[in-house]
């Protein structure tokens, strides 16, 4: 056969450019929304927060998680909770952004190692092929744990977070701020607010894009005009 495993591929590489086009339209959906309900988002991930480190103190306590990881989960989420004392503005250089970027990386690789050596030394002590080895973690909790309690609450600051402060205070500014809650400039403009890190990384890779198609000249005959 020659054809059908062509066929396969093309159907691979187009289910993943439509999945990635679905995920990126949802975040782009989420981050908009959080720009409209910011006090809800914050509230919302504040309490999130607490809630994924009780969980992770009950694993410790009842299912004998390892006392050390669980420690440096917990100290990881409270330096989540620190990216909250401006939210949703974040600036990159941030030495607490910073750490926070790291954090999640070294409790992917510790916690992937953890359960990886768990399984490993499971079935090693295993009698018979047909035995089932006890007190091994399925995969569905293996990466419901990662989902929840490793990579939900940076995911939602990544989603939340703006990308860069209000603009500088001008005469524009200082009518608006006077004029009421609306943000109408006095030339009848709305002022400027922090864009969404997902949206503005997705409105540069789109301009990027439109950048590539003009200068290759993959232009709508309305642009020539």
């Amino acid at each position: 056969m020659w054809i059908l495993p062509l066929v396969g591929y093309l159907g691979s590489i187009a289910g993943f450019c439509f999945l990635t086009l679905a995920i990126a339209s949802g975040l782009y959906y989420l981050s908009e929304v959080v720009e409209e309900h910011t006090v809800v988002a914050k509230r919302f991930l504040t309490r999130l927060i607490y809630t994924i480190i009780v969980i992770q103190l009950l694993l410790c306590l009842v299912d004998r998680f390892p006392f050390f990881l669980t420690l440096l989960s917990v100290g990881s989420h409270v330096v989540y909770l620190g990216n909250m004392r401006r939210f949703p503005y974040v600036k990159l250089t941030d030495p607490l952004f910073v750490l926070s970027c790291g954090l999640v990386l070294v409790n992917h690789y510790l916690w992937f190692k953890h359960f990886s050596r768990h399984q490993e030394r499971a079935y090693q002590n295993m009698t018979s092929y047909y035995d089932m080895p006890s007190n091994v973690p399925t995969f569905t909790e293996i990466a419901s744990y990662f989902g929840i309690c490793v990579w939900l609450v940076p995911f939602a600051l990544f989603v939340s977070l703006s990308a860069s402060d209000n603009v500088l205070p001008t005469m524009g500014n200082e009518a608006s701020s006077s004029g009421g809650a609306g943000g109408v400039g006095g030339d009848g403009t709305r002022a400027r607010r922090g864009q969404g890190l997902i949206k503005s990384v997705v409105d540069n890779i789109l301009g990027a894009v439109g950048g590539v198609t003009s200068t290759v000249g993959w232009k709508k005959s309305d642009d020539r005009l």
